[in-house]
């Protein structure tokens, strides 16, 4: 039940964080800031592509995805639409496999210092997905 629950949760905010690309009526405005604000939407974005790809994707999925988080926020004038597409593309993975978890397995990886479980895991990447996905929105009507 709560796989699912997660696995839905995933799909909707994964959506969201599209939309609100998609809202940009200014496609340059996908890589400015403003004020002290250092992150730019569309790092942002690549930096959930990068995360979710890393932390359920090769970590849980067996993708082989190999993660370059730096570039992640050095990365510039990344299209759209290619963006868009790399978030899609997270969708079926994320939602395959957060479905095959037992929540209460440990994860294979040492998180904050510690060993967690799968399903502390998946919330918190849940929970950091919605955090910039929160940034993405304010700075977007900040810019526009």
């Amino acid at each position: 039940m709560m796989n699912e629950v997660l696995a839905n949760l995933y799909e909707r905010d994964i959506r969201k964080l599209i939309e609100e690309l998609r809202l940009f009526r200014n496609e340059e405005n996908v890589w400015k800031t403003t004020g002290s604000v250092i992150n730019t939407s569309g790092n942002l974005a690549l930096h959930i592509i990068g995360n979710l790809n890393h932390f359920i994707g090769a970590t849980l999925a067996n993708t082989g995805f190999v993660r370059d988080r730096d570039s992640e926020f050095s990365k510039k004038g990344v299209p759209r639409s290619d963006l868009i597409a790399g978030l899609e593309a997270l969708i079926p993975m994320v939602k395959q496999a957060v479905a095959k978890s037992d929540l209460n397995e440990e994860y294979p990886l040492a998180f904050d210092g510690a060993k967690r479980s799968k399903g502390y895991m998946l919330t918190h990447l849940l929970a950091h997905l919605n955090y910039h996905t929160g940034q993405v929105n304010y700075l977007r009507r900040i810019l526009e």
